[in-house]
């Protein structure tokens, strides 16, 4: 029996359509930086990689390292300069082949600070997504982490930002005195900060280079911790300033950090691209649930368009 002619013009197509490639977008790669006494190789970052892959099979994790050794890794979220780590991940990312073509981000606690100076500071390769986890964009006005019985590094930290902050040498290695904010202080705070106040662009003088970076974010996305007692205060994930004496919180959208639009976050806002989100607990605790929907929202073919729906679930330690 002779084959239809149809099925005859069609077969020296069928290869290419069996072979041809899909049109679901594929994710961009994954960059993840780790927060204070965190490493890259913990166990909990290796659990964010693979949750990641589970969704996204085959698709390309980097997170964050400053040493090839995960304690000294670990040892340079207290001890260093953040502004030459941050030369170093910029070189680092920009000789990565698989982020060429641009790359999403999750920061947790500081790394979410951290990778927004990437943005301003470097983008090459550029960042399109930035999600954050109780970062502390506004500052700290207090450093109260809990130090390990035996951890020297921690409360060597913990002893020099108490006692002498502003002086050079701990704004130069000490890292989380290289984002402490004084509301009340702030003249001192402008004048000696090695970081903060340059990335957030709060001197006189503006770098036009950051604006311009940060608004070109396809979405930044922040996360607050409502039970937070790790930020002081916790409202810095949202870049809330805190009356210390009060507890007046003036959000982000009454300050003149955004109304005449310093680093571009009013252009973000204006256009639906930035994003104040919740997580019921405590600093750094919450579900894979969570995770996952961040994933699938934020970072999956739902791209810009995906919209965030709260989860009620049994928190669990980062």
């Amino acid at each position: 029996m002779r084959p239809p002619t149809i099925f005859l013009f069609l077969l020296p197509f069928l290869p290419a359509a069996l072979t041809a490639p899909s049109t679901t977008p594929k994710p961009l790669p994954l960059v993840i930086w780790h927060g204070l006494g965190d490493s890259f190789d913990s166990d909990g970052i290796q659990s964010v990689s693979d949750l990641f892959n589970s969704i996204y099979p085959t698709t390309f994790v980097y997170p964050i390292r400053l040493s090839s050794s995960g304690s000294s890794d670990r040892s340079a979220t207290f001890i260093g300069n953040i502004n030459l780590q941050l030369q170093q991940v910029c070189s680092d990312l920009a000789s990565i082949p698989e982020l060429s073509a641009g790359f999403s981000a999750i920061g947790f606690s500081q790394g979410g600070q951290f990778l927004r100076g990437y943005v301003e500071r470097c983008n090459s390769p550029p960042l399109k997504t930035l999600v954050t986890f109780g970062s502390q964009h506004n500052g700290i006005s207090d450093f109260i982490a809990a130090c390990e019985p035996g951890d020297w590094v921690c409360k060597s930290a913990q002893s020099l930002l108490r006692s002498s902050k502003w002086s050079p040498v701990v704004q130069e290695r000490v890292i989380p005195a290289q984002y402490f904010r004084d509301p009340q202080d702030l003249e001192t705070y402008l004048e000696h900060s090695a970081f903060l106040a340059d990335v957030n662009n709060e001197r006189e003088e503006k770098n036009d280079t950051y604006k311009m970076n940060l608004s070109s974010l396809e979405r930044f996305v922040m996360f607050m911790f409502t039970e937070d007692r790790t930020v002081v205060p916790k409202e810095s994930a949202w870049w809330g300033e805190v009356n210390v004496t009060s507890g007046e919180v003036v959000p982000l959208e009454e300050r003149k950090l955004y109304t005449e639009d310093w680093l571009g976050l009013k252009k973000l806002g204006t256009e639906g691209r930035l994003e104040f989100l919740e997580i019921q607990g405590e600093h750094m605790r919450f579900s894979d649930e969570v995770l996952r929907e961040v994933f699938e929202v934020y970072f999956g073919p739902k791209g810009k368009a995906g919209q965030w729906t709260p989860l009620h679930t049994q928190p669990d330690e980062l």
